[in-house]
């Protein structure tokens, strides 16, 4: 998920929008250029993002298989109706609605769906939006990412509410959000503890951008997840444009949950089932990724994703025996219970000057590395590789 909210034109910073420093961002729309139609009017701007590719994929040595697969598959609305009032809908066509809006009455396919308020250096934007958790690689457009560290993987973040957005220079900006905080009811996303009256998140955040050579997305986050117990969110996200070649970002990200939300604990201590998530769990995962652009058409990629998943106090969950009809209590251990590892690397192919489209090959492997702790409850170390092939498009339509 983007750094800022305001979507007037020529805005510095825009939510979930983030994208290379190589794409272009003057492609003309589809329905433009076939009839011949001069926009005269950002009243109505059409998108359509792709991100569709062949993957074969192992575990370990064994092949899983291969397939055809849009990996992302969404279209965007948006618009300027005149200088401080704006709109944006987004919605995902490959994402099911298991929950069906049960707490803000919201598809949960849709990601975005509300107006901004633009007043010279303050802004607003009101509906439904992406959390500004911050760090590069989360304010990206999703199609442009390959694989996901766990953290992000993990993180449900389109939620309804405001954000209010400050910039003392065109180059800065500060931003606070309160969002609901549940996606679904709190029974299905934390099980049996007593749901918290207000389940809200709060954020903060420092948008920079110095000279377009070095940006950040810094951020602080804090949410209500249950009665009394709470998540804490920092990101440093840091990207760097050391030539007009090359580019890097490197972003660290650290999460104290007082209930499991990821679930990746809980996973791991509870294989057969749970009544209500681990608690006082913690994630903290580091992303470096380079850009190197050797020719005007090609561009070499590679990233490294690192990630300790463990508890951060020790404390006594009850988990489901196996068949899933009786509970017995476990102690969770203060430590590290798995160290999640990533590396990516590939190529991209882009055969037109004027057009985001491009054609890509990578290699995308996993290894998950599990501690003593974790390897009681029935834990095995293990890696995953895939190879893809295919094409990503953010496809101005009109």
């Amino acid at each position: 998920m983007m750094a800022g909210t305001m979507l007037v034109s020529g805005s510095a910073f825009a939510q979930q929008d983030e994208t290379s420093h190589f794409r272009t961002d003057n492609e003309k729309g589809i329905i433009e250029e076939i009839f011949k139609i001069e926009k005269k009017t950002d009243k109505f701007n059409l998108t359509l993002d792709m991100h569709g590719d062949f993957e074969s994929d192992w575990t370990g040595s064994k092949f899983d298989g291969g397939k055809f697969k849009f990996q992302e598959l969404r279209f965007e609305a948006k618009g300027n109706i005149n200088n401080w009032l704006s709109y944006r809908y987004r919605q995902r066509l490959n994402k099911g609605d298991s929950t069906d809006g049960y707490f803000d009455n919201v598809l949960n396919s849709i990601d975005i769906a509300g107006i901004g308020l633009n007043f010279k250096k303050w802004s607003l934007f009101l509906g439904k939006q992406c959390a500004d958790y911050g760090g590069i690689e989360f304010d990206k457009n999703p199609i442009e990412i390959y694989q996901y560290s766990d953290m992000i993987n993990y993180m449900s973040n389109f939620m309804t509410g405001i954000n209010v957005a400050y910039n003392p220079t065109p180059d800065h900006q500060l931003q606070f959000q309160v969002l609901n905080s549940l996606n679904g009811s709190s029974a299905d996303m934390y099980g049996d503890y007593e749901k918290a009256k207000l389940p809200l998140l709060y954020t903060l955040n420092w948008n920079g951008n110095f000279s377009d050579v070095y940006k950040t997305r810094w951020s602080a986050s804090f949410m209500n997840e249950t009665k009394g117990e709470h998540m804490w969110y920092f990101a440093l996200g840091n990207d760097f444009r050391l030539s007009d070649k090359v580019g890097m970002y490197f972003d660290w990200m650290y999460s104290l949950e007082g209930v499991d939300r990821k679930g990746i604990i809980t996973d791991i201590v509870a294989p057969n089932g749970w009544n209500r998530k681990a608690a006082k769990t913690e994630i903290m995962s580091f992303i470096l990724h380079l850009n190197y652009r050797f020719h005007p058409a090609w561009n070499l990629f590679a990233k490294a994703m690192y990630e300790n998943e463990g508890v951060y106090k020790t404390n006594t969950m009850d988990v489901l025996a196996p068949g899933g009809e009786t509970e017995v209590p476990v102690e969770l251990r203060k430590g590290k219970y798995r160290t999640a590892l990533g590396y990516i690397g590939g190529i991209e192919y882009y055969p037109f000057k004027d057009r985001n489209l491009h054609f890509f090959a990578t290699y995308v492997g996993r290894n998950y590395l599990y501690t003593g702790k974790a390897k009681e409850f029935g834990a095995k170390d293990y890696n995953t590789n895939s190879v893809q092939v295919g094409f990503i498009w953010s496809m101005p339509v009109f």
